[in-house]
């Protein structure tokens, strides 16, 4: 995939929060989770397509494929609960999260809060994935709602300066349609410009 622009401004809807600073967190009686591997009390919001990764194995897998160095700065989109995110900070030199749900938001500052050595590594911007403007990142991991991804793919090709790769969760039907090759029946517009402009693979199947 390529990679994304560089921009220091943030849209009116952005909130920036950084895991190591004081913040105030809101009581909440619906939510929790425990510190470690997938587990999540919290339930996702499917009117805003959210959906969790608990599989630890699957976590383990993407981050791999990920290839993250020491010093990459990481882009997450749609964090969630965390369950990535941590993981994350440990291969990474930091990691912008842009999440959408308060809820999420402050469900993953409570779980980084148990790991004070990886709190100065992330930086949450609240707010929508697709009206944020994308800061400098050199790696994007994402598992999205579903319904963003046509438009997701191209605001990537889009950025600039150019990232190294992307690992994003897809729907089966819409990675085929990526990879696929011309007089194929899934091939189309889709497939035109993102081949042209990165390098496509589908890494492995989520089932």
């Amino acid at each position: 995939m390529p990679k994304a622009s560089k921009s220091k401004r943030r849209s009116d809807n952005s909130a920036p929060y950084n895991a190591s600073a004081p913040h105030t967190k809101p009581s909440s009686t619906n939510s929790g989770s425990s510190g470690g591997g997938g587990f999540n009390l919290i339930a996702p919001n499917t009117s805003l397509g959210q959906h969790f990764l608990k599989n630890p194995a699957v976590v383990t897998g993407i981050v791999a494929k990920a290839s993250i160095k020491p010093t990459d700065v990481v882009l997450e989109i749609g964090p969630g609960t965390g369950n990535m995110t941590l993981p994350l900070l440990k291969a990474a030199k930091s990691v912008i999260a842009i999440e959408f749900d308060s809820r999420m938001v402050r469900e993953v500052l409570k779980r980084v809060e148990q790991t004070p050595e990886l709190g100065h590594k992330l930086q949450i911007i609240q707010g929508d994935a697709m009206k944020t403007p994308f800061p400098f990142f050199d790696v994007c991991v994402a598992n999205i709602p579903y319904q963003i991804s046509s438009a997701l793919v191209f605001k990537l090709l889009a950025h600039r300066p150019m990232f190294r790769c992307a690992v994003i969760m897809f729907q089966e039907e819409f990675a085929l349609r990526l990879t696929a090759r011309p007089g194929e029946s899934l091939y189309c517009r889709l497939s035109v410009n993102c081949q042209l402009l990165a390098k496509v693979d589908q890494l492995m199947k989520v089932g």
